[in-house]
């Protein structure tokens, strides 16, 4: 499959309501934080290889804010369809099985808002409660009819989402604030952010400091790049600044969020064949490119 077409199999795909475990007879014990992985570098590395990053798909990796529940989409093999899959940190190790999330039919990539309490899905979005995860809900006005692939939220509630045109070269980002306790109009970012080909699948710090996004432009690599702005004094977003060459690769490099607790990276890699793998990298970059 290409880029657009295994992206939206995977948003557009019902996911089982249940929460039906997959055996992996021969998944290690993991232990200790991040599944017990060597951190890597400045050089993005592949995540969990071979009990992670495997032969077949796999994208849209995030950490829960409390780094206890690792999420992914897998496709291939078994997974006739792309599937969201979670592993949980439970008794001082990983689960040892696989479970697929009961995120019902969301039609967006998952991601956390800083607090943990709410899974995000482009126009989708879940609560968690005591018992678990709520039923699967609009996110309503006036963001309600906007096709959106990936929305992000700040500790603050402001919403930094893109919007899925149908044609690759067409994609804006988005804001939308909460001003005295009702949410904005979305507004379309400045010319910084919404230049080049193919712009979308941001991240925003939870305190709106930097945002993180993937674009095709004449400084990059070849594919989409990741890419990173600061938020300035007057509260506009700075310049652009490509992630370089330890980071970015001809190949499409998509889907970047950084860890809750500043230290990683996690993004994914389109590779030869349809097929990807999750990537991560030490998040340092970001002071030194905000120093800079």
């Amino acid at each position: 499959m290409t880029r657009i077409s295994i992206s939206i199999a995977l948003l557009l795909s019902s996911l089982s309501m249940s929460s039906t475990s997959y055996s992996q007879d021969d998944l290690p014990v993991l232990e200790g934080p991040y599944l017990g992985q060597k951190p890597p570098g400045v050089i993005a590395e592949v995540f969990a290889p071979g009990i992670v990053s495997t032969e077949l798909w796999e994208a849209f990796a995030i950490f829960s804010p409390d780094l206890n529940e690792f999420y992914f989409g897998r496709g291939g093999g078994k997974y006739k369809e792309p599937t969201l899959l979670v592993i949980r940190y439970k008794n001082n190790r990983w689960s040892e099985n696989f479970f697929s999330l009961p995120v019902g039919d969301p039609k967006g990539a998952p991601l956390f808002s800083p607090d943990g309490k709410t899974l995000h899905m482009g126009n989708w979005y879940r609560e968690r409660t005591s018992s678990g995860w709520s039923e699967v809900k609009n996110i309503g006005a006036p963001l309600k009819d906007i096709p959106i692939m990936r929305l992000a939220a700040s500790a603050a509630g402001t919403y930094v989402f893109d919007e899925f045109t149908g044609q690759e070269e067409i994609s804006t980002i988005r804001y939308s604030r909460l001003v005295d306790g009702k949410r904005e109009e979305p507004k379309a970012l400045n010319k910084e952010i919404n230049s080049g080909k193919w712009t979308a699948h941001p991240f925003i710090a939870p305190d709106e400091s930097y945002l993180i996004f993937d674009s095709e432009r004449e400084d990059g690599y070849g594919g989409s790049d990741l890419y990173i702005s600061f938020r300035q004094e007057n509260g506009s977003w700075g310049l652009a600044i490509n992630l370089g060459e330890d980071i970015n690769t001809e190949r499409d490099d998509v889907y970047g969020s950084i860890t809750s607790d500043g230290k990683y990276m996690f993004f994914h890699r389109y590779l030869e064949g349809g097929t990807a793998d999750i990537f991560w990298a030490d998040a340092q970059f970001i002071e030194n490119l905000r120093n800079r």
